[in-house]
């Protein structure tokens, strides 16, 4: 069996609070590539903060490329006490892109009639210029898969392992679907705040949730609205 030995704890941290975050009204924000606010980075720091007085280290650090991602991978690790620390960024882990509604007001997107065909196409929905969940959920888990579940030199490798992903809203949503095989209706269903913690295990009798949308650590810093950002 690949997995006979293989254990490997995962935790996926969204991104702080991002200028789309802390400008509502926009389908997919105004800038797809947004950075962080200062509330954004004190998050960021607060889970750093939070994992250290834990006593958590991670094996492999991985980030989405986008800069909001970046920054909180970055300003977490600082807060671990690991400043400079080098982490890979992986375009496959982006979030979910729609070029054709960006800065879009939600009002002018979201009428009753387009509500309705959202509905009947699910997972399947492709929005203007951009992927469905069904894409996001592709694209990955198959990084997921290419870089550590299937990756034949971690299976070699007898020694538990620790990951953080560090990601976003509704693309960490599609890969969770991925992972629990959950009805599609329930993609969007549950809340991932800003610099939330959600945990699984992974080993050779498949996968384990342990927690998720945990923000305990934020300390009155509210969790951002979730939506593509």
């Amino acid at each position: 069996m690949i997995h006979e030995n293989f254990d490997c704890e995962f935790y996926f941290i969204r991104h702080g609070e991002s200028e789309s975050n802390a400008t509502p009204g926009f389908v997919h924000g105004v800038n797809f590539n947004s950075a962080l606010t200062d509330r954004g980075v004190e998050q960021a720091r607060s889970v750093g903060r939070r994992l250290r007085g834990e006593g958590v280290t991670f094996d492999r650090v991985y980030s989405s490329s986008l800069v909001r991602t970046v920054q909180t991978t970055e300003a977490m690790l600082g807060a671990m006490g690991q400043p400079g620390r080098s982490f890979e960024k992986v375009d496959a882990l982006i979030e979910l892109q729609a070029p054709g509604w960006r800065g879009a007001p939600v009002e002018k997107v979201y009428t009753p009639e387009f509500l309705a065909y959202k509905n009947a196409k699910g997972a399947d929905l492709v929005p203007p210029q951009g992927e469905s969940f069904r894409t996001v959920q592709r694209r990955t888990s198959g990084w997921l898969e290419d870089e550590i579940i299937y990756n034949e030199e971690l299976m070699a490798s007898e020694q538990p392992l620790r990951i953080a992903i560090i990601g976003h809203g509704t693309a960490s949503q599609c890969l969770f679907h991925y992972i629990m095989g959950f009805d599609d209706r329930l993609i969007t269903r549950f809340t991932l705040d800003n610099c939330s913690i959600s945990r699984f295990r992974f080993n050779k009798e498949g996968w384990f949730p342990i927690c998720i949308n945990d923000s305990t650590h934020l300390n009155g810093y509210e969790g951002g609205a979730l939506r593509p950002s």
